[in-house]
């Protein structure tokens, strides 16, 4: 396909050069520091009380709960790119790439938090569950409904129709070692049928169903591949001292990184660190809207969580099994998932293999559903038609099928692109409310003070246009 129109994906290839090299990685990274100032780097000093709160049930049996929401999140964070992404980061550029993705994601938990907190400010029920993300706040707090609508056109592209049709592809490819001449079998059909029929099954039951899933599906993915990764430390822990030394030394080796700053380990960690964890670019608040809690701030900071877990836990996991193991090379042929398939196999022997196939499947696999939860609250956004709604979901169903036999790299780039635009509106969004989660946050803040469980009242602190707080 890219070969059949080479200007328009050298158009693509341009387009992602300036949005994730020359722009979106110093906005965000901007707008993290903004504000986690403006926060007193709530982030941190808050983290207890983030998991404390992850706890909490809904009210409503049929709603969907602060850790179902958070599940959700995670879902659609964490995906092939925690695995394939940060071996490239490494091979790429160099083992000091791990500590930059490390700052980042501490920066990135603010942005998490006021983008989060503003989605359950400006939420709006929909039967048992609730509905909300950047669109709903770009329309109810800047009263700009048809910026609202270009978000949510582009979310809904770059999540249910790209980033889908990329996740179903890494499912079937993450068989390729069993199979010889595996393109050429019907297996990429049979494994597209299959992952079309399962989504569809979770996709048409809806917001509950799908919260269910990722809530016990998640902690199962990502307690697996820790523990593995675990294993790998323990058992290598000698190289521990060396790994930790190389990093650091690397991640501050000046004359090497401004030799080549553009491919260089802070450019490729900031990169990993802040498209793997997504914070501020509008993605995550479609889940957080979700979650039914007392107060904005109690997903806001629950939400920040997800920033840690998707960075601290699973790309740093994928860090040490690739350091500890050092079967990589800077700059050498073996990265990626074939890397650390060979990492985990000097480990574990064959079952690394396998062990690290079926971390693949199912990240891949939690993300298909984190990602469609996404668009069908974008979807709902733009029209409330239930008819629309069905098509959609066929349609979404439809494209992981295809997704899974095709290798649709130029419909990929062109998601990429759209995402820069989608991060874009939502970080222009953020920047203008940010202020009114900072008044939630010192609402919640002002509660716990006095010893109360917060329960937010919107006019209390002169917001007058929420749907749900009044």
């Amino acid at each position: 396909m890219e070969s059949s129109i080479p200007w328009f994906a050298g158009i693509l290839n341009y387009s992602n050069d300036f949005l994730y090299s020359k722009f979106l990685i110093f906005v965000l990274i901007a707008v993290g520091l903004y504000f986690s100032f403006r926060s007193r780097f709530v982030q941190v000093r808050m983290f207890l009380e983030s998991i404390r709160i992850v706890a909490e049930k809904s009210s409503d049996k049929e709603g969907v709960s602060s850790f179902q929401a958070l599940m959700i999140s995670t879902a659609s964070r964490v995906g092939t790119g925690n695995i394939a992404g940060v071996a490239t980061a490494i091979v790429l550029g160099g083992p000091g790439a791990v500590l930059w993705m490390w700052i980042i994601a501490v920066v990135g938990g603010a942005s998490a938090f006021i983008e989060s907190t503003l989605a359950q400010v400006y939420k709006v029920k929909d039967g048992h569950v609730f509905e909300g993300g950047p669109a709903y706040y770009i329309q109810q707090a800047m009263g700009l409904r048809w910026l609202g609508v270009v978000f949510a056109f582009l979310l809904i592209l770059t999540f249910a129709f790209g980033f889908n049709g990329l996740q179903a592809f890494n499912i079937a490819s993450a068989f390729e070692y069993y199979v010889p001449g595996f393109a050429d079998t019907k297996i990429p059909m049979i494994i597209g049928v299959l992952l079309a029929i399962i989504s569809g099954f979770l996709f048409f039951g809806g917001a509950h169903k799908i919260g269910v899933v990722s809530s016990v599906l998640v902690p199962i993915m990502a307690g697996m591949y820790i523990l593995a990764g675990l294993i790998i430390f323990f058992v290598n822990i000698e190289n521990l001292p060396g790994a930790l030394k190389l990093l650091v030394t690397d991640a501050f080796d000046f004359h090497k990184i401004f030799g080549g700053f553009a491919g260089s380990c802070v450019v490729l960690g900031i990169k990993r660190g802040l498209f793997s964890n997504e914070a501020g670019m509008g993605s995550a608040p479609n889940a957080a809207a979700a979650a039914d809690v007392s107060h904005p701030a109690k997903q806001g900071l629950v939400q920040c969580l997800s920033v840690f877990i998707d960075t601290l836990m699973i790309c740093s996991t994928t860090a040490f099994i690739i350091l500890l193991t050092e079967r990589y090379t800077i700059n050498g042929d073996l990265n990626g998932i074939p890397l650390v398939q060979q990492s985990m196999a000097s480990a574990f022997g064959p079952i690394g293999i396998h062990l690290t196939t079926l971390a693949v499947f199912l990240f891949a696999f939690t993300s298909l559903i984190g990602n469609y939860f996404y668009a069908e609250a974008n979807i709902k956004f733009i029209s409330g038609s239930k008819r629309l709604l069905a098509v959609f979901r066929v349609l979404s169903a439809g494209m992981i099928f295809i997704g899974a036999q095709a290798d649709l790299e130029l419909a990929w780039s062109l998601a990429d692109v759209l995402m820069g635009g989608m991060a874009t509106v939502n970080i222009i969004a953020i920047t203008v409310l940010g202020g009114i989660a900072l008044k939630v946050l010192k609402d919640y803040e002002e509660q716990k003070a006095v010893g109360l469980d917060p329960v937010f009242k919107a006019k209390n602190i002169g917001i007058n246009n929420t749907d749900h707080w009044n």
